[in-house]
């Protein structure tokens, strides 16, 4: 096997690229971190995607590149002679204390075929401004006959999401409730009792429908142009066509124009679809039927959509199931479909949206050359002069929507940030799992209860084309602009300037 470079995590230290090769013995490895430690392997206590290394073999470990080792242990001269408090080694700690060494996300209980809305909740929970809608949502559960099922279903994802605050793990319990009475097609059973599977993108798009009726905009004004935006779920969330029909079979007709919202992108996977943005473009652009006035008969047209509002929070459905008729199931599209880690959705805007993104994409690329200039010129100095250089200035987020319209993307530039993957055959069969980032290039993933640290490289893994998981759902966020505080007043100017050309143009 070949040799990985690995990410140790030794209390507050984080030693990067340490390598580790699986043909040789575990003491190798430990006799590594002894070297950048100091910790003698003996009393080391090293744990790989919760399994706990030994000396004599790798047993099941399964290392990749990138993937996160923790190590406990004390050097020899941080012991003292009389310890107060008795050590606790890994293998003696229960789920809590584990998850708040790894710094891990609360997982969920699998309550019987819940992994549907358990990966649904842990993909939500990382948009930062749903979140804090949540938090000041003054409602209540309320159980039984009289109960509203938008009320209930917020005010019960916001008390679960502040529980997962808390605990290391939760049984969501009054969520699940509330979807049974709301959604009864959640609480079917299977024949001997216990609940069946469900669709997990079935399962968001109505907590999400719910939370649209409960939680108002952020910072409306009715004289901003995003004023007609009732609920955060719409600003965050919600995008806008710009739609052309033309009748293929009339040249006399004259095309037509309307609009259409979504909440997500479908991606319609076909026989040659290998990638992500070529699935949506595909979809741009499609053949319709409709009753044509002019022919006064069921016509042929041509439908062009694009994209004049994007949302901070993309959704992309990849639609993997159909209505198989023979085993009457919704049979699985297992086609390996790669998606990527940012992605630009520049291409699919109007014309005046691009215009309004430019701005943005010039600050973006404005620091990037300033940044490629830095690396080459401290390429060119003399290695002795590495420790002489200061700290790096404080950097100031710059607003990702448009002045106009909070919520909105105002570059087109998205970053990945939660996953949602079924491993099966069918949606009524199979696993859903969240795949989530914590933070920069951290990602964890959330199978329920048991929470684990995972590689970007493995969540780049869930392209399908096979039994493994399959992106099913994606959510992006917006990329956030960092700048240095003398750079941001800088480009501020220059941003100013380009819109008001683009404005005139």
């Amino acid at each position: 096997m070949p040799s990985f470079k690995v990410k140790v995590k030794w209390g507050k230290e984080v030693y990067n690229d340490v390598e580790a090769n699986t043909d040789e013995d575990p003491l190798v490895f430990k006799a590594q971190l002894f070297a950048l430690t100091g910790v003698q392997p003996e009393r080391q206590k090293v744990m790989i995607k919760g399994t706990n290394l030994k000396d004599a073999d790798w047993g099941n470990v399964k290392l990749s590149n990138g993937a996160v080792v923790l190590m406990m242990g004390t050097r020899e001269e941080d012991v003292p002679s009389e310890p107060t408090v008795k050590p606790v080694f890994v293998e003696d700690m229960n789920m809590a204390e584990l998850a708040s060494a790894m710094d891990l996300p609360a997982g969920l209980s699998n309550l019987g075929n819940t992994c549907y809305m358990n990966a649904t909740v842990q993909c939500l929970k990382t948009v930062p401004e749903l979140r804090d809608a949540l938090h000041s949502f003054t409602g209540g559960v309320m159980l039984g006959g009289g109960m509203v099922p938008s009320q209930s279903i917020t005010a019960a994802l916001r008390d679960l999401y502040e529980s997962m605050d808390k605990e290391s793990f939760i049984p969501p319990i009054i969520l699940l409730q509330v979807l049974h009475t709301a959604f009864p097609r959640f609480a079917e059973k299977s024949d001997n009792g216990s609940f069946m599977q469900q669709d997990a993108n079935e399962c968001w798009t109505e907590i999400v429908r719910m939370l649209r009726q409960k939680l108002p905009g952020k910072g409306l004004d009715s004289t901003a142009a995003a004023g007609s935006n009732r609920s955060i779920i719409d600003q965050y969330f919600g995008g806008t066509f710009d739609v052309e029909l033309k009748c293929s079979e009339s040249e006399d007709e004259p095309p037509t124009r309307n609009e259409e919202t979504f909440l997500q992108l479908s991606c319609f996977i076909g026989n040659e679809t290998k990638y992500m943005q070529s699935c949506l473009k595909s979809k741009m652009e499609e053949q319709i039927t409709k009753h044509s006035p002019s022919l006064n008969r069921d016509a042929t047209y041509l439908k062009t959509s694009k994209i004049k509002r994007l949302p901070a929070y993309l959704t992309i459905n990849f639609v993997r199931f159909f209505y198989k008729g023979k085993g009457s199931v919704n049979a699985k599209i297992l086609r390996d479909v790669k998606f990527p880690m940012d992605y630009d959705a520049f291409e699919l805007c109007t014309k005046e949206l691009q215009q309004k993104l430019t701005p943005m994409r010039e600050r973006f690329k404005e620091l990037e050359d300033k940044e490629v200039e830095e690396a080459t010129s401290f390429k060119g100095k003399d290695k002795s002069h590495k420790g002489d250089s200061s700290e790096k200035p404080p950097k100031k987020q710059v607003p990702y929507w448009f002045e106009d319209d909070i919520g909105s993307n105002n570059s087109g530039y998205y970053r990945l940030q939660a996953v949602l993957t079924h491993k099966g055959r069918s949606s009524s069969s199979g696993h859903y799992v969240a795949w989530v980032r914590q933070k920069e290039d951290r990602w964890v993933k959330c199978d329920d209860d048991q929470v684990s640290p995972v590689s970007a490289e493995d969540v780049l893994k869930l392209s399908g084309g096979g039994d493994w998981h399959s992106a099913y759902v994606l959510l992006y966020g917006p990329r956030i602009l960092e700048l240095p505080a003398d750079l941001e007043s800088a480009t501020t100017v220059t941003a100013d300037s380009t819109a008001t050309q683009a404005t005139e143009s």
